[in-house]
């Protein structure tokens, strides 16, 4: 009793004038001192991506910057890949979430880079929508949260995603978008102002230099040496700076290892990349089992406000010259810190017409020349000389495009400041537009996507505009808008023709523009009419547009359509297709969209479907030819329909999900799995919705109810076994599936006239990895479709259109989908042990939201029967509790037969020893047996006794190597994270 008395009192002198213990605490009340990143928190090259897995591009680089010169990595990811499916367990949602954050960490762990910064958003199904990833992640939440980070590690360097439409992946643009917005913000003092006040002040930062988008491609240099970019000449007009990963790293080669490397040989960085880039189970990567060859990653830059070394320059092909102005002082000798960068009055610009550049110049600097650099045939005004200064200064320059400029082209403007000896280069790019340029009416994405760029982030404008796409059905007629621009300081007047294709005619070929004033537009409309009666070959047609001296080719994309007829009497869905039930027309669904084929079977030769409706509710008849069964998924795995044979049945009710910036979240779309390792079920079929408007399970026992009345049968029948030694071949070549689909569980009113249709099968064969004879859970499809064009999956605007004969839905039934449910939610970070182990770390709050320090723990030590928690509150929130043994920073994803002594960690699991190595390790329900316990307490004002009973075995694995992970949480939405080493009594 006594020894808790003093316990007792210690605990409450402690709680009288305990300090704060994280970094964002320190930070408190410092007077209008800057705040200044200290080395725990600081970060020098951030990634900036949106799922685990999209980063791996940095492992080798980050790893020789990291050993060579000191650098420091971090990651900011977005998103945790909680709406993916899983090839290596049943964890689903923010199960998975903890997986794949733990997969992300073991593959960047060994290059140094061990700041992953999880911003917590929902991760939510594939898709080629950056308006739509906005909705989902709350788009100023979001970028708060990127620029508290970027204001508290002050990171010199940012590397990611392209913001444009290029980078495919919806998520992917929006993570390349919060690139450019987070660099604008974090500088703007305007920008989230609370961050830049009160206790935990930061201030604002300048990012140094931007690497998204950039080209890397061109010629020369070389992968088998030091310098790797010395002598590369870029085929476009970026800056690429490159880094060479044959170096050694410190991981050893174990004995015995698959590949015969002798053991105790330095495995080159490159080696250490590829093995950390399969580090994915969960997403269907395997164990690397290959020898590297050195290679040399290169980064395109598209923004820098500091001196830096041009290709051109001999120091520009060094290892490190993505460092140079940046962490390490450029080599032309101005003082690291000083800024220089260069502006125009205009991107956009007209040959023959004058604009402004202006250079400016921020830092301590000696007296110097300034002086443009321009293209032949250009003129500038003369060098500008400057006293000395220490400061912001901007000098401007007129500068003036040939006449004969070449028009839809970017152009290079470099500026050099001289002083004596010293010098300082940067360079930014113009683009050439035609006086006047007659460009497709932009809709859907591409119209928000150009809006952005206009609005927001103009520098990104040098990446490109969008691309001018469409679609159309075959045989019918579309209204074709061009906008007409007058970019020059003179009226213009002229005309704007299309060049039709076989199989097109339109109103008219060529349209006047009358006369256009400068700066103002017109559009000219054309009627553009296709003749075909089927679908060509090469759905997607070009379709030239020219106006004047200019020109662009519209993509046009040809889809399928079909009329489909009342059924006399609703079919029986039996699997069966009984005469007279389906007197439609056949629908060809054996087209290929994504994948290889090995015959003609493996492609779905002769894949056929029908349709036709009745009772409100659509029937379908699908027939898939394949030639061999793959994994069969237990009702737990009914998710993720792409991991294993299946047929998606896609339906947008109104017609226009891509028109309103929705794409598949306000559609239809229905996995089906026609067998399953469902016993209990005669192994029949389950279903899911994935991707769309309510995803998430549709049937057994994990059904969520988001398919309600949707009915379906199969003739085939599961071969009995997953082993590859049994034969998977199907009885009669392929399988039968009927599903009835009714049109109440679509999330609108359909359209009678343009119902958007697709069917598309999913061929997975054998997937068993190499040296075993069992399936695996695992995406290794074939792809087919009615519609197969581009990643159909997501773009309802290219699936065939479909009118429904003689239908009128019920005039209650809401023509406006409802809000997308997206079932599985995101992980919250305060209950990733290794997130908060990373927050208690540096100092970064949870996440990215707003720090607080109103929580202490004030005693945590192990008793007898429990660990005993003292805590002292200012503010009452929920504390969750880990009891933590053993490694954090990364927990092996692969068993290996290599021996741990000759492979410790954190390189232990990333070696084959066996053809057989490579399964996975016991993951749920406590991450490899790591959280010893774990609970979530409510946290009231003032002093608090927390007792977590503990059985002997759990205490003797925390005496042996235990801690304390707490995150705090507030009713406020503020965050706070301790790692606590425990005592004992």
């Amino acid at each position: 009793m006594k020894r808790i008395l003093v316990l007792l009192a210690t605990v409450l002198l402690l709680a009288a004038g305990l300090p704060a213990t994280t970094a964002a605490a320190d930070a408190a009340d410092r007077a209008g001192t800057p705040y200044v990143a200290d080395r725990a928190t600081k970060i020098d090259v951030m990634g900036e991506w949106a799922h685990p897995d999209d980063d791996t591009s940095i492992i080798g680089p980050c790893g020789v910057w990291h050993q060579r010169y000191g650098t420091k990595c971090g990651i900011i990811m977005v998103t945790r890949g909680e709406g993916g499916g899983n090839s290596a367990g049943n964890e689903l949602g923010p199960d998975l979430g903890l997986r794949r954050e733990n997969e992300d960490r073991v593959a960047h762990y060994r290059s140094g880079t061990v700041d992953i910064f999880n911003l917590d958003r929902v991760d939510f199904f594939y898709n080629q929508s950056a308006p739509l990833t906005q909705y989902f992640w709350d788009e100023q939440e979001t970028l708060r949260r990127v620029t508290r980070v970027i204001r508290t590690t002050q990171p010199e360097i940012y590397i990611g995603f392209t913001p444009t439409l290029n980078a495919g992946h919806g998520n992917h643009q929006q993570a390349g978008r919060l690139i450019w917005e987070g660099v604008l913000a974090a500088a703007d003092p305007t920008k989230f102002p609370e961050q830049l006040k009160g206790k935990n002040a930061l201030s604002t930062w300048q990012v140094k230099k931007v690497f998204s988008g950039g080209s890397t491609a061109g010629t020369g240099g070389t992968t088998t040496a030091a310098n790797c970019t010395t002598g590369f000449i870029p085929t476009g007009l970026d800056t690429v700076a490159g880094v060479w990963t044959g170096y050694d790293s410190p991981y050893k080669w174990p004995a015995g290892n698959l590949q015969g490397k002798p053991a105790g040989e330095a495995k080159i960085w490159q080696q250490v990349a590829d093995e950390g880039r399969a580090a994915y189970p969960t997403q269907s990567r395997v164990m690397y089992k290959g020898v590297s060859a050195p290679a040399c990653p290169r980064f395109g830059m598209t923004q820098s406000f500091v001196p830096f070394q041009p290709n051109s320059s001999p120091a520009g092909g060094l290892d490190n010259a993505i460092l140079f102005g940046a962490t390490q002082p450029d080599p032309g000798g101005l003082p690291k810190g000083t800024l220089e960068y260069l502006t125009f009055s205009r991107f956009l610009n007209v040959a023959g017409e004058p604009f402004q550049a202006t250079l400016h110049l921020q830092g301590s600097l000696k007296a110097g020349k300034v002086e443009l650099t321009v293209p032949p045939g250009w003129t500038t005004s003369a060098p500008q000389n400057l006293g000395k200064f220490n400061g912001s200064i901007d000098v401007t320059f007129t500068v003036t495009p040939s006449a004969t400029a070449a028009v839809n082209q970017n152009f290079k403007i470099s500026a050099l400041f001289t002083s004596g000896t010293k010098t300082g280069y940067t360079d930014n790019l113009v683009r050439i537009v035609p006086p006047t340029e007659g460009r497709f009416q932009r809709w859907g994405n591409w119209q928000e996507y150009d809006e952005w760029l206009r609005t927001t982030a103009p520098q990104a404008t040098r990446l490109g505009r969008s691309a001018a796409i469409q679609s159309m059905p075959i045989g019918s007629t579309l209204a074709l808008p061009v906008v007409v621009h007058n970019w020059s300081s003179q009226p213009r007047s002229g005309t704007v023709g299309l060049t039709l294709p076989a199989n097109f005619t339109a109103d008219t070929t060529s349209k006047p523009y009358g006369v256009l004033q400068p700066g103002a537009d017109t559009t000219v409309t054309f009627q553009l009419t296709n003749t075909d009666t089927t679908l060509p070959a090469t759905q997607n047609v070009p379709i030239p547009i020219t106006t004047d001296a200019s020109s662009e080719t519209l993509t046009l994309s040809l889809v399928p359509k079909t009329a489909i007829s009342q059924a006399a009497t609703a079919p029986t869905v039996d699997g069966t297709a009984t005469p007279g039930e389906y007197d439609g027309p056949t629908l060809d669904i054996s087209r290929v969209w994504q994948g290889a084929c090995s015959n003609a079977n493996d492609c779905g030769a002769g894949s056929t479907a029908k349709v036709t409706w009745a009772d409100d509710a659509l029937y379908f008849f699908v027939h898939v030819t394949d030639d061999y069964q793959s994994y069969a998924v237990t009702p737990q795995e009914c998710v993720g329909h792409w991991q294993a044979d299946s047929v998606e049945i896609l339906l947008d009710p109104r017609g226009t999900a891509s028109q309103v910036l929705k794409d598949t979240a306000n559609t239809f779309k229905l996995g089906i799995f026609p067998f399953t390792n469902d016993p209990a079920n005669n192994n029949g079929p389950c279903w899911e919705r994935d991707a769309d408007n309510h995803q998430g399970y549709s049937s057994g026992a994990l059904s969520i109810g988001n398919a309600p009345g949707v009915q379906v049968a199969t003739n085939a029948t599961w071969v009995g076994s997953n082993e590859t030694t049994t034969p998977h071949a199907y009885a009669g070549g392929g399988y039968d599936v009927e599903v009835k689909i009714p049109l109440a569980a679509l999330p609108a009113a359909v359209d009678p006239a343009k119902l958007g249709l697709n069917i598309t099968p999913y061929d997975n064969d054998d997937t068993s990895a190499a040296g075993t004879t069992t399936l695996r859970h695992i995406d290794m499809s074939t792809r087919t479709g009615w519609s197969a064009i581009g990643s159909v999956q997501s773009d309802p605007y290219r699936w065939g259109q479909a009118s429904l004969t003689g239908y009128t839905p019920p005039a209650d039934r809401p023509t406006t989908p409802a809000p997308p449910n997206v079932s599985n939610p995101n992980l919250n970070g305060a209950l990733s042990p290794q997130t908060i182990a990373q927050s208690a770390r540096n100092g970064v709050p949870i996440s990215g939201r707003v720090p607080t320090s109103d929580l202490k723990i004030l005693y945590a030590g192990l008793g007898r029967a429990s660990l005993d928690v003292y805590t002292a509150a200012g503010t009452p929130g929920t504390a969750r509790l880990f009891l933590w043994s053993g490694q954090i920073g990364a927990i092996p994803v692969y068993t290996t037969s290599c021996a741990p002594a000759a492979d410790p960690a954190p390189d232990y699991g990333l070696t084959p020893c066996a053809v057989t190595d490579g399964g996975y390790p016991p993951w749920s329900p406590d991450m490899s047996g790591h959280v010893v316990k774990q609970t979530s307490q409510q946290i009231t004002r003032g002093v608090q006794h927390l007792a977590i009973p503990l059985s002997k075995a759990q205490r003797a694995k925390l005496a042996a190597d235990g801690r304390l992970l707490v995150s705090f949480e507030t009713a406020q939405n503020q965050v706070q994270a301790y790692d606590v080493r425990l005592s004992r009594r």
